[in-house]
């Protein structure tokens, strides 16, 4: 038999319950000195509680075996403390019963009660799912509490034996909610605690400070200085006396105090060096601003890897590389490590970019804008502190309102999905994510169907990011998409109708008693339908007017204000009308496109009232309509993943158990969907449309589940609905809803109608069927007939795709 390869797959950053970084991986033949030394080191309890018993004295070359494991029957995993070992997890396949596996676990005494206990059972249990384990055993000393709280705290299903002076447990690790969410738990606690370093530190190193103005290490401590940030800044430079007026040091170790963050801004092949020091003077995190590393090539992206695993082993979260540092303006941190000139005004934006560069034009950008930010972070190649991470530390930040995402690529988009659903629904998400190019096809349409379940905002350009943002940041989503157009030219007006078509907004008729109230202040040349043309010799007084009558409209959700001045004096007035009227009444949006010169967001600002301004009205109609669809989002019931009835998990676990050596055949792919609920029936002739339903296993998102209809209506409506399991029932009644042929599948429009409710439960089925079982690579079902209300749907033909031994294998 040969020996499977070593799992690069199960390297991983972990977070313990403190916000302790570190590392974890199979252990390695090489470890065997490593080994030693942690056995070595561990206190005669911890043996005892490892050995179920007196401690007896283990022989060196026992020990040195320990590092040889085959990572399928017996699988040991490592959690590292910069160079040493701080936690094993070892299990062991029981022979007789391969589905089972005896489970131990050894923490070094000074890193108990941190929690790595609580992270090496989560890591083990996925390692092991993923290789036909389901139940890990574990025998326990009684007073061994540590121990006995990890397995009852872990949210699996745990059984105990008899008591007595040793406790056996049996964990089923198939995943269960309780589990996922004391998890889900575990992580934002250890996340937020790892990030107060980074964004509320106590004091801040500048590693390569420089006494020359204009250079990085430079504006760093001057921009550190300059924000008025609160605790010791140390700049570090070992040809340096003081920079920038302050004392400076040779080298981070030297500062009188460790300092929480360092900013390194070294040459590339120093920066290894460096970060080792930062973590020999316990430094708690690390930002990288240094260029040259995964955007040279392969040998840079191993380079910027490895540092990151060495920071994480350390204990230090890292950002960047190839990043333009962190912005906190918030009342507790002020803190400006960055060497953008540009800094932004407070405000209650967060920021995550992934491109360093950018990260230049968007603060710039903003500040023009006048948008504040609460913070802003550039990842840049996100070898550690990831999106994901900042989305949780902004999820509880009271002065951050509204999230922007600049997303390039992807890290751990399931957990991106977990974390937005959960952020959303308080505080907007915009993300721009451009796709085309290599983001084409498939992987856009997942990427599209990722935000969409989770409530993100995509846009398409940097534009349109903050185009919503700034309308988000200062005025309530819409309650509906009903709006209100105000112009003085018709023009514009009929390209804002336009715009709002476009984007899903709609431009009612105004009703009789707004119309009638128009009709009485406005001069009789005014149309008073809407849009609502004033005319160009409309006056300041007309748009208050106008503005109050459609604010007042209950059957009117916001207002577009177009002004195009004839006079360059009248936009003065007419800027105090409309932040008149829209005080006036607070809960609708108002925004506007003022078609002249410069300084007119300095007219819409009054206190704590900000009114848009767009310089064409087509982005007001954008943003608007975003607003509008996320806010439709946000007031929709949830939906849940259902418990359906007639599924035999175990079974189709058994099937899929009994032919990992080779590919299911016709029959075993029908018995594996007959254990999910589905039944293969061959339809027949007669009428209804053809549909097919697939699930493809995606290397970056997972499984994702794709509808679409094949025949005569796949000519006439060419689309597919995408959605990222697992789904909810909302998931499933909004894709198969979907497609631009809906309306003639329900029978709205003289089409067949179909029975909805049996291809929704259909879709949720297959999801179950994907969540449950890991190993399907692949799942297509074509043809299906799509038959009348009340008669189901009938599944012709199903093709089951496998992985086995990471190769993927089908069947039909």
């Amino acid at each position: 038999m040969t020996t499977p390869p070593y799992p690069e797959d199960l390297e991983q950053p972990g977070l313990v319950r403190t916000g302790r970084s570190t590392f974890l991986r199979p252990i390695r033949p090489d470890d065997a000195d490593r080994l030693v030394a942690f056995v070595a080191g561990l206190s005669r309890a911890t043996l005892a509680y490892r050995t179920l018993g007196p401690v007896v004295r283990v022989r060196d070359d026992v020990i040195r075996s320990g590092a040889r494991v085959d990572y399928l029957n017996e699988l040991a995993l490592v959690a590292l403390a910069g160079d040493e070992i701080a936690g094993l997890v070892r299990y062991v396949r029981d022979t007789g019963r391969p589905d089972h596996a005896e489970v131990t676990f050894t923490i070094r005494d000074d890193h108990q009660s941190e929690g790595f206990g609580r992270l090496l059972l989560e890591h083990i249990a996925a390692a092991a799912r993923d290789r036909g384990i389901r139940v890990l055993e574990a025998d326990v000393l009684a007073d061994n509490t540590r121990m006995i709280n990890v397995f009852r705290d872990s949210g699996y299903r745990v059984e105990t034996g008899p008591p007595g002076q040793v406790i056996h447990f049996e964990v089923a690790i198939h995943p269960q909610a309780q589990a996922e969410s004391r998890a889900e738990r575990r992580e934002y606690t250890a996340v937020r605690r790892s990030l107060r370093p980074l964004l509320e530190p106590a004091s801040v190193a500048v590693i390569g400070a420089n006494r020359s103005p204009l250079t990085l290490g430079h504006e760093i401590v001057a921009n550190l200085l300059r924000g008025d940030f609160p605790g010791r800044v140390f700049p570090v430079n070992p040809y340096a006396d003081h920079i920038a007026g302050v004392h400076a040091y040779a080298n981070v170790r030297d500062t009188p105090e460790p300092p929480e963050l360092a900013v390194v801004a070294v040459p590339a092949e120093a920066v290894p060096g460096v970060v080792a020091d930062c973590a020999q003077a316990g430094v708690k995190a690390v930002v990288v601003v240094s260029t040259g590393f995964g955007e040279t090539g392969p040998v840079g992206r191993k380079a910027e890897l490895e540092l990151a695993r060495s920071a994480r082993g350390s204990g230090m979260r890292l950002v960047g590389p190839n990043c333009m540092g962190v912005v906190n303006t918030t009342s507790g941190a002020r803190l400006s490590a960055t060497f953008s000139p540009a800094i932004p005004a407070p405000g209650r934006v967060a920021m995550s970019s992934q491109s360093g560069p950018l990260g230049l034009a968007v603060l710039d950008f903003a500040r023009r804008l006048r948008l504040g930010f609460s913070s802003f972070v550039s990842v840049g190649h996100a070898v550690d502190v990831s999106t994901n991470d900042l989305l949780q530390w902004w999820e509880e930040d009271t002065e951050t309102s509204v999230i922007l995402l600049h997303v390039e690529r992807f890290g751990n988009p399931r957990s991106f999905a977990r974390i937005a659903r959960r952020i959303a629904p308080r505080k907007p998400i915009v993300a721009v994510h451009p796709g085309g190019g290599d983001h084409s096809g498939p992987q856009d349409a997942a990427v599209s169907s990722l935000f969409a379940q989770s409530g993100v905002i995509r846009t398409r350009s940097l534009q349109e990011l903050f185009d919503v943002a700034l309308l988000l940041a200062h005025q309530p989503p819409p309650r509906g998409n009903r709006v209100a157009v105000i112009t003085n030219a018709g023009g514009p007006g009929a390209l804002t109708v336009g715009a709002c078509e476009a984007s899903g907004l709609r431009v009612p008729t105004l009703g009789e008693p707004t119309q009638r109230s128009l009709r009485s202040a406005l001069a009789p040349t005014a149309d008073i339908s809407n849009p609502i043309d004033l005319t160009p010799t409309a006056t300041a007084e007309d748009y208050r007017h106008a503005l109050n009558a459609v604010m007042a409209d209950e059957e009117i959700d916001a207002a577009i204000v177009l002004f195009m001045p004839p006079l360059a004096d009248k936009a003065t007035e007419v800027a105090s009308a409309i932040l008149d009227a829209a005080s006036a009444v607070p809960t609708k949006p108002v925004v506007t496109s003022f078609l002249s010169g410069a300084g007119v967001a300095d007219l819409l600002h009054r206190g704590e009232l900000v009114v848009p301004t767009y310089a064409f009205p087509e982005s007001a109609a954008t943003s608007l309509g975003h607003a509008a669809s996320y806010q439709a989002w946000r007031s929709t019931p949830a939906g849940v993943v259902p418990d359906l009835t007639d599924v035999d998990a175990q079974r189709a676990r058994g099937l899929i158990a009994g032919y990992r050596s080779g590919a299911l055949s016709t029959e075993a792919a029908a018995a594996l969907l007959d254990a999910f609920g589905i039944r293969l029936r061959d339809p027949g002739p007669g009428p209804g449309p053809d549909a097919f339903l697939s699930v493809r296993a995606d290397p970056v998102f997972g499984p994702v589940v794709s509808f679409g209809l094949t025949g005569d209506y796949a000519d006439l409506m060419a689309d597919v609905a995408h959605r990222v399991t697992p789904l909810t029932d909302r998931d499933a009644r909004e894709m198969v809803r979907s497609l631009r042929a809906t309306p003639l599948l329900d029978g709205r429009v003289g089409g067949p109608g179909i029975d909805l409710r049996a291809l929704e439960e259909t879709v949720l089925r297959l999801s179950a069927m994907v969540e449950e079982l890991p190993e399907i690579a692949a799942l297509d079902l074509r043809p299906i007939r799509l038959l009348p209300p009340g008669e189901g749907l009938a599944v012709a033909r199903a093709t089951v795709g496998l992985v086995i031994g990471g190769a993927p294998d089908s069947a039909t």
